[in-house]
């Protein structure tokens, strides 16, 4: 298995040429007076015919709102593994992944119907009628200490679901958050530079500096500079297209491995 990396990218020094004031997203929400309860927006139907998925980083540190951005079949893929338990003992899977960024928050990321139970995992089909709230709906929900595991039964905790804000369209990563709180594993970084998310490709395709690459395993550090007509964006571009940016020191001291910036 491939060995999993966290580096920090540190800018050293930056140099501005782009005009104007750098823009900043507050964090408020967009709420009224009124609570809007999950059950407001989507029609469940029989909450006893569903299970409830709370997907949340594994074991190995993998973060299941990464994979979801990075390709919705990665998500799935969650849903699919099966493990030592079956846990999907219900007709439907109605899933949520934990979404960092708030306090006690979850997005909502689709319903599944399960329609085979293999020995190793369950072939899933997603329900189109729920397609239109995928990756839009960020939800209140307290997950208390003693709520272990991934699976439950869903009329237990529909009614305790708010909803939060309304994205206008599904969720695909982390808005940009200013030059200085970059910190950010590979796993972040790579869809949004797969995906030329407008906001960080603007803010650091306009700057030039000085960074730092630290590999977090071993303390392992690599010192750059982003010179070019794309500033930053384009090393972070190479960095994820190879994993190295075709440097002798990174390729050999790091390899293909994951990194992340700070």
């Amino acid at each position: 298995m491939r060995q999993k990396l966290r580096c920090i990218f540190v800018f050293l020094s930056l140099w501005l040429f782009a005009t104007g004031e750098e823009k900043t997203v507050s964090e408020d929400m967009l709420m009224n007076n009124n609570i809007i309860k999950l059950t407001d927006i989507l029609p469940i139907g029989n909450p006893a015919e569903y299970k409830l998925h709370l997907g949340c980083p594994n074991s190995d540190g993998v973060n299941p709102l990464n994979e979801y951005v990075k390709d919705k079949n990665n998500w799935k893929g969650w849903n699919e593994w099966q493990g030592n338990k079956n846990v999907w003992t219900r007709k439907y899977i109605f899933s949520f992944i934990e979404f960092p960024s708030i306090a006690n928050a979850y997005l909502f990321a689709g319903v599944f119907e399960v329609k085979e139970r293999l020995p190793k995992k369950y072939i899933l089909e997603e329900c189109p009628e729920f397609s239109k709230w995928d990756g839009r709906l960020i939800c209140k929900f307290y997950r208390c200490k003693g709520l272990r595991g991934r699976a439950f039964n869903l009329e237990r905790f529909i009614d305790s679901f708010d909803v939060l804000e309304v994205l206008p369209e599904q969720y695909t990563g982390e808005i940009f958050c200013g030059y200085t709180n970059v910190n950010h594993s590979f796993s972040v970084l790579q869809p949004i530079v797969q995906r030329e998310r407008r906001d960080w490709q603007s803010a650091l395709s306009v700057i030039k500096g000085v960074y730092l690459i630290s590999d977090t395993t071993n303390g392992k550090v690599y010192v750059g500079s982003a010179y070019g007509d794309s500033g930053v964006w384009s090393r972070l571009q190479c960095y994820v297209g190879t994993g190295h940016g075709w440097h002798d020191a990174r390729s050999n001291s790091f390899e293909k491995k994951e990194l992340s910036t700070h």
